[in-house]
């Protein structure tokens, strides 16, 4: 009959030293706790009623969605729905924690995330994500040599650095260019740590190409639905929007777009896969 009150963003080092957990720590704590004593479902109170198809201040016509499963809700944290942070999302999904997503200013049935078994007739997608936030990185003159690749990705992991959406052009003359993109905020060390990468490999230099935004359809319904990567492109097509970088999962495809026809491409997309219509 007691009420618990637990510090939402606090952990606790293997040292023993009282540590926070970062951006999103409270949603962690909250998996966390569920996890440790069983519980039947954790409850996430937030800013927004659901887990959405699509930003509703983009579209409009957004459905909430009455479930989804761990693998999609992983997906859209990642490619930029900020609705929970991608660590809590993996950690309910280690431990099997079912979770909803709800209101903290009313009382209607939010989004429960769980584990699903999909089947053959269920929809391709199940959302589009939008992460506005992306530079494009340009990597010229690298030795076209796998080693010298190897040695840069590594070097970005060790820093902490992720990257996405890579294209490796066709070597000339023993050198090699690459394109990718990081998050914005993320570039000033991706250019510092490439720089100083690049003098050791005696060769290549960095710079940003411009920002971009990556738009990402997600589903589990991609694997037994063919078709989806020709409705994503023709629906791009439909509002002029091009693409230079893509990279695709076997539940995500992941587009760079121009930043100032990003609203437009979600939109079309959204429409596209029947979204608009979905319960």
């Amino acid at each position: 009959g007691k009420v618990v009150i637990v510090a939402g963003f606090q952990g606790v080092t293997p040292e023993g030293q009282v540590t926070t957990l970062g951006r999103g720590g409270s949603d962690l704590t909250a998996i966390a706790v569920a996890a440790s004593i069983k519980a039947d479902v954790c409850q996430i109170y937030t800013d927004v009623d659901g887990v959405y198809t699509a930003d509703p201040r983009i579209v409009l016509s957004a459905k909430k969605m009455h479930e989804i499963s761990y693998e999609e809700m992983l997906e859209l944290a990642s490619s930029g729905s900020k609705v929970m942070q991608s660590r809590s999302v993996e950690f309910a999904q280690k431990y099997n924690v079912p979770f909803e997503v709800r209101s903290s200013f009313n009382d209607q049935p939010g989004t429960l995330v769980k584990a699903i078994d999909k089947t053959l007739e269920d929809a391709a997608i199940a959302g589009v994500a939008l992460d506005r936030l992306q530079t494009r990185v340009t990597v010229s003159d690298l030795p076209d040599n796998p080693q010298a690749i190897a040695t840069l990705f590594d070097v970005l992991g060790e820093s902490g650095l992720s990257v996405d959406m890579i294209i490796k052009n066709l070597g000339k003359d023993g050198k090699s260019n690459l394109t990718f993109s990081v998050s914005t905020d993320q570039f000033v060390r991706v250019e510092k740590v490439i720089g100083q990468t690049l003098k050791k490999l005696g060769s290549g230099s960095v710079r940003s190409a411009g920002e971009i935004s990556k738009l990402s359809i997600v589903g589990v319904g991609m694997i037994s639905h063919p078709g989806v990567a020709g409705t994503l492109f023709k629906a791009l097509a439909s509002v002029g929007v091009n693409s230079e970088l893509i990279t695709t999962s076997e539940i995500k495809i992941s587009v760079a777009v121009e930043p100032a026809k990003a609203d437009a491409a979600v939109r079309a997309v959204h429409t596209a896969f029947g979204l608009d219509k979905k319960a």
